[in-house]
C-alpha cells in the first residue's frame, strides 16, 4: 500500500462524512431548511414544470447507501481493482464535496451559484463514468458500489441539473420570452432524453445510469399529470423520454449480451 493510496482513502472517507452531514442539513436534521423549502421554495415539487414529485428524491437513499459502500470498499482494494480504485478515489471524493456544497449554497438561497455547482458535479460524474468504462470491475461488490451506485448518481444528477436550471430561471422571473412555458419544458425534456440516449450509447447500455434518468423523468411526468402546475405536454414528454432512454439502454445491453454469447 502506497502512502498516496492511504491519503486518498482518508480523503474519500472525510468527503463522504461531509456529504452525509450536508444531506442531514438538507433534510433539516441539523437545523437547516429542507431543500424543498429553501430558496423560497424554488426547488419544491410544484415550483416549476421540470420539478419531479417529492417521491423521486427517495433515490438519494440509494445514492448515499451506494457511496457508503464505495467508501468502505475503497479501503480494501483487491490487486485486480487497485488501479481502478486509484483512478476513481479523488474524482468521487470531489463529487461528494460538490454535493455538500450544493446543499449549502441552496440553503443560502444562491440558486445561480447552485446551477454552477451542479454543472461541475455533472461534469465530474461524467469523468467518473469514463473511468468506469476504461477499467474493469473485479467482482460483484465492484459492480454494485462502483458501476451501479456511481451510475445511479450520474443519472439522477442529469435530471436534477435540468430541474435546478428551471428553478433558477423561474426565480429570476423568466416567463418564456413569449414562448409557452410548456414548450420550453418539452424542449428541456427532449434535451435530457438526448443526453440519456447519448450516455446509453457511449456506455454500451449501462442500465444504472439510464434507470436513474428514467426514474427522474417518470416522476416529473407524475408531478405534471397529477399535481400543480398541471401540464399534459410536459407529462407526456417526460414519460416518453423515460421510456426511450431506458429502452435504448436495455436494448444495447441485450445486444451486447447476445454478441458475447455468440462469440
Amino acid at each position: 500500500m502506497h502512502l498516496t493510496d492511504r491519503i486518498q482513502q482518508i480523503v474519500v472517507t472525510l468527503s463522504y462524512l461531509a456529504c452525509l452531514v450536508g444531506s442531514m442539513i438538507g433534510v433539516g436534521v441539523f437545523g437547516g431548511t429542507p431543500i424543498a423549502s429553501a430558496a423560497g421554495g424554488a426547488l419544491a415539487s410544484d415550483a416549476t414544470l421540470l420539478a419531479p414529485a417529492s417521491a423521486a428524491f427517495s433515490i438519494w437513499t440509494v445514492v448515499y447507501a451506494g457511496l457508503a459502500g464505495y467508501t468502505v470498499l475503497q479501503w480494501f482494494p483487491t490487486p485486480a481493482s487497485a488501479d481502478r480504485q486509484r483512478s476513481l478515489r479523488l474524482p468521487v471524493a470531489g463529487t461528494m464535496l460538490l454535493n455538500a456544497a450544493w446543499i449549502l449554497v441552496v440553503q443560502a438561497g444562491w440558486l445561480w451559484v447552485s446551477v454552477a455547482v451542479i454543472a461541475v458535479l455533472l461534469a465530474l460524474l461524467s469523468r467518473v463514468l469514463v473511468i468506469l468504462m476504461r477499467t474493469r470491475a473485479s467482482g460483484m461488490l465492484d459492480r454494485l458500489f462502483l458501476d451501479g451506485a456511481l451510475g445511479v448518481y450520474l443519472g439522477w444528477v442529469c435530471v436534477a441539473t435540468a430541474a435546478n436550471v428551471a428553478a433558477a430561471l423561474t426565480s429570476s422571473g423568466f416567463d418564456g420570452a413569449g414562448i409557452d412555458p410548456n414548450w420550453w419544458a418539452v424542449a428541456a425534456l427532449v434535451a435530457v432524453g438526448g443526453v440519456g440516449i447519448a450516455l446509453a450509447v457511449r456506455s454500451k447500455g449501462r442500465v444504472a445510469v439510464a434507470a436513474a434518468i428514467a426514474w427522474g423523468l417518470a416522476w416529473i411526468a407524475v408531478a405534471r399529470w397529477d399535481g400543480a402546475p398541471h401540464s399534459v405536454p410536459t407529462a407526456v414528454a417526460a414519460g416518453a423520454a423515460a421510456v426511450v432512454v431506458l429502452g435504448v439502454a436495455l436494448s444495447l445491453r441485450v445486444r451486447a449480451a447476445t454478441s458475447a454469447a455468440r462469440a
